[in-house]
């Protein structure tokens, strides 16, 4: 696998420094708020990425900290009143629940901010008596100019750095630009004690501290959103290695920016969306496809007419592969043509195995999802066209449908039917109507479902096209749309 390198700027081979293992650290939220669509985008593609590194045999420990200590998490609850411990349990909880509907792997360790401390002021400690940070009446500052590599991330010198910061002014440190480890405080809602007196931990030296606490060793991956780079993840590379003397990560991975109509989203602007408004008008595989068909360096604009349109996509997806699987189920003596079970296609074969092999191929090459998803439709299409012929080379469909499923899991779109067991004593009802007893449906909505399709199709065989239009219909009025395929026995039917 090949992936781009934000410090190199290259698009490089991934090696980890285990054969088999890759320690991954993701920048998490600070839950001073709710989740928005600018977090599910960057979560979906890490997501993605750790996928398909286990789909690789790689063992992943993904590592994703919580800062439950912060400027505008003190602020918030200045505002509000409200516990700060209460307040990001609650919106860091709520966050992993909505990302879980997104269908994103939970990471290995959550470590917090406020479960970290003492490792926090031991880093600072070091960085002190290294001679790399220095203590003043306002707290203890890291000394940018001690560490000569410093903008290798941004791309940007030392000197421009400089020029051209907009630090806030505290005539007690050294330089504007150097950065806080350690801010002292007094009576504040969230402080702590600590040899340089209480106070609180500045942002960035908190990654640092958990990811040497919980990695143990130099990251093969560390990512966020690119408006991290800097002075975030410019700041960790500067502590950590002035603190340790090794390398502190060797890829460093970044998503793209995502605006809304073209502009920053911003609540001023009244073009916020969090998650959870998403995901209450659209489908999770809606929102998460519509993301993947943008390469995740690339910048995305959030539109509603663009998840619609994923919509359809999902649904051609799942439909295919419905299609597929019921050729492959039709039982010996139905349509003889889905059971020439010693019919090879050389030709289906080829072209099939090359799409198979196309998807991992720009997989391999920086995740490039949208070629990915283009090869999949691709063998869609090709699959499609094999399931309309008379004779069909049902090993190769077999071979087909579990490569599917096994790109579906990698891009982390799965089989949704909403709603499916709320519909269970309606569906009773139209049974016992239909004159069969509805408790024979047991507690089982799809059961259901199905016994009422076969009553449609003895009314069809029966030629009783006013019933079976009547059961069609009346499904309908339930939400439950059914699906006449030609040369496919039973039918398909879907939750709407």
């Amino acid at each position: 696998m090949r992936i781009y390198n934000s410090l190199t700027k290259h698009t490089e081979a991934f090696r980890p420094i285990d054969d088999r293992k890759v320690i991954m650290y993701v920048c998490g939220i600070t839950p001073y708020d709710q989740a928005h669509i600018g977090h599910a985008r960057t979560y979906v593609f890490f997501d993605v990425l750790k996928r398909f590194l286990v789909k690789r045999d790689y063992h992943v420990y993904h590592i994703q900290n919580i800062t439950d200590v912060d400027d505008k998490i003190i602020k918030r609850c200045k505002e509000s009143g409200a516990d700060p411990m209460a307040l990001t349990t609650r919106n860091h909880d709520e966050a992993l629940e909505l990302l879980s509907k997104l269908h994103v792997l939970k990471a290995d360790a959550y470590p917090k901010v406020t479960e970290n401390i003492p490792q926090i002021i031991s880093l600072i400690q070091t960085l002190v008596q290294r001679g790399k940070a220095y203590e003043t009446k306002t707290g203890v500052y890291f000394d940018i100019s001690s560490f000569p590599s410093y903008g290798a991330l941004s791309h940007q010198d030392l000197e421009a750095i400089k020029a051209g910061s907009r630090f806030e002014v505290d005539e007690s440190k050294d330089d504007a630009a150097d950065f806080a480890l350690w801010k002292k405080t007094q009576g504040e809602i969230l402080e702590f004690d600590s040899p340089f007196g209480r106070g609180r931990p500045g942002w960035h030296i908190e990654c640092s501290a958990m990811a040497g606490r919980y990695a143990g060793r130099t990251l093969d991956l560390h990512g966020a959103g690119r408006d991290l780079i800097f002075p975030h993840h410019e700041n960790e590379i500067a502590q950590s290695e002035a603190a340790t003397g090794e390398k502190f990560c060797n890829c460093w991975v970044h998503t793209g920016f995502l605006t809304v109509e073209g502009e920053k989203m911003s609540k001023s602007l009244g073009n916020f969306i969090t998650l959870a408004d998403a995901l209450g008008r659209h489908r999770p595989n809606s929102i998460r496809f519509f993301f993947l068909q943008t390469h995740y360096r690339s910048p995305l604009d959030y539109s509603e007419d663009g998840i619609d349109s994923s919509d359809e996509g999902v649904e051609r997806i799942f439909n295919s592969l419905g299609l597929i699987r019921e050729s492959l189920a039709a039982k010996e003596g139905q349509h003889a043509r889905h059971t020439a079970t010693g019919h090879r296609d050389p030709e289906f074969r080829k072209e099939s195995d090359q799409l198979i092999a196309a998807f991992y191929t720009h997989m391999d090459e920086d995740l490039n999802t949208p070629e990915a998803i283009a090869s999949l439709f691709q063998l869609l299409r090709l699959t499609n066209a094999h399931l309309g012929l008379d004779k069909m080379d049902r090993e190769q469909l077999e071979k087909i449908q579990i490569a599917i499923e096994e790109m579906l899991w990698i891009i982390g779109l799965q089989e949704e039917r909403p709603a499916l067991e709320g519909k269970l004593e309606a569906l009773k009802t139209l049974l016992d109507e239909l004159g069969v007893p509805g408790a024979s449906a047991s507690d089982n909505a799809e059961k259901a479902i199905e016994l009422i399709i076969s009553l449609r199709e003895d009314a069809r065989k029966k030629k009783d096209y006013a019933r079976s239009d009547m059961i069609r219909a009346r499904l309908k009025e339930l939400g439950v749309v059914l699906e006449d395929k030609a040369g496919v026995s039973g039918q398909r039917w879907k939750i709407i």
